[in-house]
C-alpha cells in the first residue's frame, strides 16, 4: 500500500517535506504540496519559486496540488508544473475553508455539479500531465457523492484521493465510510482514502478492513509523528534534530525568529500530543515570542516520555 503525505497549507512546504524525507526516509511514498493558486498574470512569485524546485533537484516524489476554478489557469500552471519535471498534477477539489469556498474554490465547486464538469471536460481533454483529484463526498451532505462519482468517473482521473466527510463537516465531523466503499466498488479511477489515519495500529486496521484500497493519504497524524513510519518507529533524538533543522532553516527563510517560531507553533500543535505531559510547556510554548525562550522550552519538552502512539486531541 502506498502512503502519501497529504498537503497541508503552511506545514509541509518545500522545507518541511525535504528535511522529513532527510531524516525519516523510506516510509512515504509521495509527498503532496500544499496548494498553488495560478492567476492570469502567468508568473509565479518568490515564494511560489522556492515551492516548485526542479524535480530533478529533489530526490524523491511530489505531487503539485492546484486549487482554481478557472480551467485556462489550471491548464497553465500545469504546463508550468510539467516543464519544471514533475509527473502528475493534483486538483484540490477539498478545502473546506470560508474564504476559499466563497470564491467557489475547493470544495467549493462540489456545490455546482453542472460548472464542474464543464471545467473537468476542459482540463481533461488539454492537459499535458495526468490528473488526480482530492475531494470531499460532498458539499452539503455526503449523500451527494454517489452523483459526485458518477461525474468523476466520465473522465480518466489519474487517481481519487477522498476524503469521505462533506464540506460542512470540515476536519471534526464523522467520517462516512459509505462514501469510500462506494468509490472503492464503482470508481474507474485507483481510489486514495484520506482521513483519520493517526497511528501504525490505524493504519494496520484499515489495511485489514480495506486490502483492496492500493493507497492511503496521512496528513496530522504525521505531522503530530513524523516518525510514525520509520523502521523502529519515532526516535526521541532524531525527532528533536529534524525539529531543531527545521527551525534552523526557518530562521533563514523567514529572515527572523517572530515567522519561523510562528510557523513551527502550528507543527507544535500536534506533536505535543506525542508527549507525555506536555500540557503546562506547551502553554509556555505557544505564548512566548522569544527565541532563547523557545529553545528552552522546546529542549525541555524533548526531555519528555513518549506515548506509545500519538493520542490526538484535536
Amino acid at each position: 500500500m502506498d502512503i502519501y503525505f497529504a498537503p497541508l497549507e503552511g506545514l509541509t512546504d518545500s522545507v518541511y517535506r525535504r528535511l522529513h524525507h532527510q531524516y525519516f526516509p523510506g516510509g512515504v511514498s509521495c509527498y503532496f504540496t500544499p496548494f498553488f493558486s495560478p492567476t492570469v498574470h502567468r508568473s509565479l512569485t518568490a515564494r511560489e519559486e522556492r515551492e516548485l524546485p526542479l524535480a530533478q533537484d529533489l530526490g524523491f516524489p511530489v505531487v503539485p496540488q492546484l486549487l482554481t476554478k478557472s480551467a485556462e489557469d489550471f491548464l497553465w500552471m500545469t504546463q508550468v508544473i510539467r516543464d519544471r519535471g514533475y509527473s502528475q498534477v493534483n486538483l484540490n477539489l477539498g478545502c473546506p475553508s470560508g474564504t476559499v469556498v466563497s470564491k467557489g474554490k475547493g470544495s467549493g465547486m462540489l456545490s455546482d455539479p453542472e460548472q464542474l464538469d464543464r471545467f473537468l471536460e476542459q482540463i481533461f481533454s488539454q492537459a499535458c500531465l495526468p490528473i488526480s483529484v482530492k475531494t470531499r463526498a460532498g458539499f452539503r451532505s455526503c449523500e451527494e457523492f454517489a452523483s459526485l462519482l458518477e461525474l468523476f468517473n466520465r473522465y480518466p482521473l489519474a487517481e481519487l484521493i477522498l476524503h469521505p466527510r462533506s464540506r460542512k463537516d470540515f476536519y471534526t465531523g464523522p467520517i462516512d465510510m459509505d462514501s469510500f466503499r462506494l468509490a472503492l466498488e464503482n470508481s474507474r479511477a485507483p481510489v486514495c482514502y484520506n482521513g483519520n489515519l493517526c497511528s501504525l495500529e490505524d493504519l494496520r486496521a484499515f489495511r485489514k478492513a480495506f486490502p483492496q484500497c492500493g493507497a492511503v493519504m496521512l496528513g496530522r497524524g504525521l505531522i503530530g509523528d513524523p516518525g510514525m513510519l520509520a523502521p523502529g518507529g519515532t526516535d526521541r533524538k532524531k525527532l528533536e534534530e529534524f525539529c531543531n533543522a527545521l527551525l534552523e532553516e526557518y530562521l533563514i527563510c523567514f529572515g527572523g525568529s517572530r515567522n519561523a517560531m510562528f510557523r513551527l507553533k502550528e507543527n507544535w500543535r500536534y506533536l505535543l500530543c506525542r508527549f507525555e505531559n506536555a500540557e503546562k510547556l506547551g502553554k509556555q510554548l505557544r505564548k512566548t515570542t522569544d527565541l532563547s525562550e523557545y529553545r528552552r522550552i522546546t529542549a525541555q519538552i524533548f526531555t519528555l516520555p513518549l506515548k506509545p502512539q500519538l493520542t490526538p486531541d484535536w
